[in-house]
C-alpha cells in the first residue's frame, strides 16, 4: 500500500548552488553522494515531510522534475496489487544500490515518470553492502 510521498527529484544545473539556496529556505541537508555526478537529499524540518532530491544534469536528461516517488510499505506487495489493477512497470523491483532501498519503476498516462520505494533508507556514511543490494526483495 502507497503511504506517502517519500521524495522528488529535482536535476538541475549546480547541485551545490541549489543546495545552498535550499537551505536558506530553511531545509536541511540529509545526504550528499558524487552519485549522478552530485547528489544531495533535503528536508524540511518536522515529521513526514517529503526530501527533495537533486542530482546534476548528466547526459539526455533535461533539467527539472524527474520522479516523484511514493512510499510503500511493502514494495513487492504493492506492485503485485496495482498489476492486478492494470498498472504496468519498467521492470520487477528491485534494490537501489546506492541507498538499499527497494524500489520500483512506473509511468503514469502522460509518461511522467513515479516511483515506489521502501523506508529503510541507508547510513550514506556506511554505504550499502554488496549483499544488501543482491538480497531478494
Amino acid at each position: 500500500m502507497i503511504t506517502q510521498i517519500d521524495h522528488i527529484e529535482i536535476i538541475v544545473k549546480d547541485v551545490k548552488q541549489h543546495v545552498e539556496f535550499y537551505q536558506k529556505l530553511g531545509f536541511k541537508l540529509l545526504t550528499w553522494t558524487d552519485h549522478h555526478g552530485g547528489s544531495a537529499e533535503l528536508q524540511l524540518p518536522g515529521p513526514n515531510q517529503p526530501i527533495i532530491e537533486m542530482h546534476t544534469v548528466i547526459d539526455e536528461e533535461n533539467i527539472g522534475i524527474n520522479h516523484i516517488a511514493f512510499r510503500a510499505d511493502d514494495v513487492v506487495k504493492t506492485v503485485d496489487d496495482l498489476k492486478e489493477k492494470g498498472i504496468s512497470f519498467e521492470k520487477d523491483p528491485y534494490r537501489n544500490r546506492h541507498t538499499g532501498r527497494a524500489n520500483a519503476r512506473l509511468r503514469d498516462p502522460d509518461g511522467w515518470r513515479l516511483q515506489l520505494c521502501d523506508e529503510k533508507r541507508k547510513d550514506p556514511e556506511k554505504g550499502v553492502a554488496e549483499e544488501d543490494v543482491k538480497a531478494e526483495l
